[in-house]
């Protein structure tokens, strides 16, 4: 599928992407990838003592499986060009192992470059909703856009 242009995508537009649950096996391996091996995320004993009574999903392992999300509506394909940067992101309340995780997906803003007409930049604000419907992740990601030639 080819993605959507900046001169196709409208502030107030709203999307949902599909669902994908997060498993042992996303922990083991976003750990092992980003050396964070805090108990938080790791050690079943130790977190029967905390407030949460079990394991963490590591936050930034919410965040990134988000960004995958995202892509599997299509409307980026082949008209992204770079990811410039988030804005006001917040962790709003904890992910757990075998939680289902979606994004509601808004255009906040849409607007052409002055210096390159090829081009422009699209803020979106994004809330990744967990399968209770609680907002655990929220904030802006701002993604430079390909215009239709």
């Amino acid at each position: 599928m080819q993605g959507k242009y900046l001169d196709e995508l409208n502030a107030g537009e709203e999307y949902i992407t599909p669902s994908r649950t997060l498993t042992e096996t996303d922990v083991v391996m976003f750990a092992a990838m980003s050396g964070d091996y805090n108990e938080l995320h790791t050690s079943e004993e130790y977190m029967k003592g905390s407030q949460f009574g079990k394991r963490l999903v590591h936050g930034l392992l919410g965040l990134s499986v988000s960004h995958g999300l995202i892509f599997r509506l299509g409307i980026l394909d082949g008209s992204a060009i770079a990811f410039l940067g988030m804005d006001s992101w917040q962790f709003k309340a904890p992910l757990f192992f075998g939680d289902t995780i979606h994004v509601k997906l808004k255009i906040a803003e849409a607007r052409a470059s002055k210096s390159k007409p090829d081009r422009g930049i699209v803020k979106f604000y994004l809330e990744i909703l967990n399968q209770d419907g609680v907002v655990v992740q929220c904030g802006y990601k701002t993604i430079m856009m390909k215009r239709r030639p």
